[in-house]
């Protein structure tokens, strides 16, 4: 008799055998899928980290080198203190640099502030602006204006609008096309206290050089987070004062000598894996005793570390559980074997082969784990979103938790949707507030999630583990049919 049809007569004629081999076995796949699942979707997450999270360059004045020199300065001159100087960033060395491989975009910030002319600006309690006086602006004495200016190439490309702290409420951001305009982008809250909107005009009165006044056209309203807090300092001024322009017009209001300059400029690479290679290329392309790359991939970093962490545990459960449904699966089928001696040993008098009876066996395992596997695909999508968002929590509470440490200790103060006053042309403070990395960072985290969907691969994946499983627990059971002698089970 073909062993196929001795399997299905056999299956189907102990029923409540076959129902609990069923069961027994559905159990395991359905822990293997899911495993299976979330190592999967956690490789999928981390690759999505890629395009979603990315990474940055950012190029700025080297001040270590600055600060070097003016010590050598200071240990040689007694007349007079040398002064820290650093240069401006050179647009067309930072084209050079946006030229390389896996540079998707860049963004050029320069920091300034001019004074308010004709319209209030927001004063805060224990700020020494003098907000509220028409067209005093309230500057102070230091030279340093009410109204902090930071122009960029485009703000959907600053950190604090990455990570949606700040948003368009009204109109649109800048754009590159914006370069040479005097377009520029406001708060709410100061567009409140002037009834200002999208198409009107304010005036800004340069506190350098000729002290020139221009003539702005609001193109843009956004609202800054509701946890920026006021900047402080000499000159201090609220988060509301803060707009946005074209780094051209910021240079403009810098002076002549900042024309095609910027103080930082930031770099997204398309693919963050590679951000150590762009920064090496990078310093090839530049004078390092002037300029310096840092790197910014800690959000990907994170989710790639969380991911990793969710794989390695999901590569455990596979295993734990294979190892486990082997052993069990083989007691299983030894049991089975042992209640199954006289039916053996009347097939080995017969003269049935004993790898025929084994492949009996096997076959009769083969139709439960196709049934198995069937169940098994049904929860194990439910099985693998419950593991897998438990995982994913934990990890992202662990993420958080030490992204905010990190963020205490080496973030002090600062605006968290605010640019910065700077008026040195040195500080890359208007593209990366205070707090805004970090920012993107947590949210970045928070909203890893994994995409747990049950595939034809996942399937077969399974089917080739169930198959391995069955094939080793009937290799651990067959020593016993290998021994049997037909003579001595029939004499029993």
């Amino acid at each position: 008799m073909n062993f196929f049809k001795r399997a299905w007569l056999n299956l189907t004629a102990k029923k409540g055998r076959s129902i609990l081999l069923v069961l027994v076995t559905s159990a395991i796949m359905l822990f293997v899928l899911a495993g299976l699942l979330i190592r999967n979707a956690a490789d999928t997450a981390t690759s999505n980290a890629k395009k979603s999270v990315g990474a940055t360059v950012t190029l700025s004045a080297n001040r270590e080198a600055a600060f070097k020199k003016m010590r050598s300065a200071t240990s040689t001159s007694k007349s007079s203190r040398p002064k820290l100087t650093t240069s401006p960033v050179k647009l067309s060395d930072a084209k050079k640099i946006a030229k390389l491989s896996n540079v998707s975009s860049y963004n050029a910030t320069v920091s300034t502030s001019a004074n308010a002319k004709g319209f209030d600006t927001i004063s805060t309690s224990g700020s020494s602006t003098g907000g509220g006086m028409k067209g005093m602006g309230g500057s102070s004495s230091s030279g340093t204006g009410d109204i902090s200016i930071t122009g960029v190439t485009n703000t959907n490309s600053v950190s604090t609008f990455e990570s949606s702290s700040s948003k368009i409420t009204k109109g649109r951001g800048i754009t590159a096309s914006d370069e040479g305009t005097n377009n520029v982008v406001i708060e709410s809250e100061l567009a409140k206290e002037d009834s200002l909107s999208v198409g009107d005009t304010i005036k800004l009165k340069a506190t350098t050089g000729d002290k020139k006044t221009y003539t702005m056209k609001i193109v843009g309203i956004y609202k800054a987070s509701s946890s920026a807090s006021t900047q402080q300092g000499p000159g201090s001024t609220d988060v509301s004062n803060s707009v946005y322009t074209s780094y051209t017009f910021a240079n403009t209001v810098k002076g002549s000598k900042y024309k095609n300059t910027a103080d930082s400029v930031t770099f997204a690479i398309s693919d963050p894996a590679k951000v150590s290679s762009v920064k090496t290329s990078g310093k090839q392309l530049i004078n390092t005793s002037k300029y310096s790359l840092s790197t910014d991939d800690s959000s990907y970093q994170t989710v790639k570390s969380s991911m990793n962490n969710v794989k390695s545990f999901a590569d455990k459960i596979v295993w734990l559980v294979a190892i486990a449904g082997t052993i069990i699966l083989a007691l299983i089928v030894i049991l089975m074997i042992r209640e199954r001696r006289y039916e053996i040993g009347v097939l080995l008098s017969l003269g049935e082969s004993r790898w025929k009876i084994v492949a009996q066996f096997f076959a009769e395992m083969v139709m439960v784990l196709i049934v198995s596997v069937v169940l098994a695909g049904f929860g194990g999508k439910f099985v693998g979103n419950k593991l897998g968002d438990q995982l994913v929590s934990q990890q992202t509470t662990t993420a958080t938790t030490t992204t905010s440490s990190t963020s205490q200790q080496g973030q002090p103060g600062g605006g968290g949707g605010a640019p910065s006053g700077n008026t040195g042309g040195s500080k890359p403070s208007g593209n990366m507030p205070s707090g805004g990395g970090q920012t993107g960072n947590a949210s970045a985290t928070t909203d890893t999630n994994l995409d747990i969907n049950v595939t034809v691969m996942d399937l077969v994946e399974l089917g080739g583990f169930g198959l391995a499983i069955m094939f080793l627990s009937i290799m651990l059971a067959s020593g016993g049919i290998l021994r049997l002698q037909p003579k001595k089970v029939l004499i029993d």
